[in-house]
């Protein structure tokens, strides 16, 4: 079928409204008709040219939720009319991660910047005859994707397709971050440098886990404001201003995690989080940095003799099999907070105002609205 979708054409340019050829699903493949697509700061990464792809054009996306309309063969788990929440991890259940219990460290995702099927190494998304990149194999800025069955997760029908778009990235990474990698504990003092699409969940995620204090970091006065909504318990607009506070707020022990959640991370802002950390203490990496950047601000001596940790994050160390049903199972019980997450809604037309806003500061998380009959 052919449809309308965002696409990439060369690093540093706008996003281009373009007719793409959509494949149907072979073996071990679902097609989904989408409701929405989240605006993340990943996909602002591909036009800088932060993130590495094999190739261009790129066809944007990888935080959706929609209605499966047609299953390839030997597809199990979810049928047509089936409401789907699409992972950008893939999560496959049989590989050695998957197995170990580390689905959001899915053998598969190794070819999310491939475009390549996981299921026979072709593309179902083609741009002018050309083949296109789907970004994290999945490609939702367009109101129709095929993708593996590994990028699907079947969930109640009654839940706002809008709202569960957001579990495919930020609100199950920023959570995550906070419940899974940082283990933060009721009691503890949490510290979450960068309120985004995110950040602004890490927060949510620290306060449900029992947190004592969580400090929010950010230069934008309005996701401070929004910060302190969602639970936080103080807000500061830099990292400097943060640490001069952390001692008394904690005794002089410091923060038990601190979670880098800002939406382009650069070196500095490991020593930063370092800094607020106390004995013992672990800071959890989530946000993106440019790939070609190796270098990182680190006190050797501080981390061996105070016991640091440093720790990288993704999808916030949960698996999209159990993770997303528990989150929305949260949102139903009034624990996990979605439709106050969306600050604007945009049309697929207008996707490059969607992310002038992100950079400006004035959105929590964008949201695309497909209507029901747009190709």
């Amino acid at each position: 079928m052919k449809v309308k979708a965002a696409v990439l054409e060369e690093i540093g340019a706008p996003w281009q409204i373009s007719d793409v050829e959509l494949g149907d699903p072979v073996a071990g493949e679902v097609q989904v008709r989408l409701a929405a697509s989240g605006l993340c700061h990943s996909d602002a990464h591909l036009v800088s040219g932060a993130s590495p792809v094999a190739f261009l054009p790129v066809v944007g996306g990888h935080e959706g939720a929609g209605v499966v309309t047609k299953v390839g063969p030997g597809v199990r788990g979810v049928e047509e009319g089936d409401h789907v929440v699409l992972a950008f991890v893939p999560a496959c259940g049989t590989c050695p991660a998957c197995a170990s219990g580390m689905q959001n460290l899915c053998d598969e995702g190794a070819g999310l910047l491939t475009g390549r099927a996981i299921a026979d190494g072709t593309f179902r998304a083609h741009v002018g005859g050309r083949p296109a990149v789907q970004m994290c194999l999945l490609g939702t800025f367009s109101p129709y994707v095929t993708v593996s069955e590994s990028s699907v997760v079947r969930i109640e029908k009654d839940i706002p397709l809008d709202k569960a778009a957001l579990l495919g990235c930020g609100v199950s990474t920023g959570w995550g971050s906070a419940t899974e990698i940082g283990d933060v504990r009721p009691g503890d003092t949490v510290v979450v440098m960068g309120v985004g699409g995110v950040g602004i969940n890490s927060v949510q995620g620290a306060v449900f886990a029992g947190a004592r204090q969580v400090l929010a970091i950010d230069p934008v006065e309005y996701k401070r404001k929004s910060a302190l909504d969602f639970g936080a318990t103080h807000v500061y607009a830099s990292a400097a201003e943060a640490a001069a506070e952390v001692p008394d707020l904690t005794w002089g022990r410091g923060a038990e995690v601190v979670i880098v959640t800002v939406g382009e991370i650069r070196g500095e802002h490991i020593q930063q989080a370092l800094d607020m950390t106390g004995k013992g203490g672990q800071v959890v990496v989530t946000g993106m940095g440019d790939f070609r950047d190796t270098d990182v601000s680190l006190n050797l001596f501080e981390l061996t003799l105070l016991q640091k940790r440093v720790q990288g994050a993704i999808f916030g160390g949960a698996g999209p099999r159990t993770t997303i049903p528990r989150l929305l199972h949260l949102y139903r019980s009034g624990h996990l907070k979605l439709d106050e997450l969306v600050t604007s809604t945009y049309r697929l037309e207008d996707i490059n105002q969607g992310y002038q806003d992100l950079a400006d500061g004035k959105n929590l998380r964008g949201l695309v609205l497909f209507p029901e009959d747009e190709t």
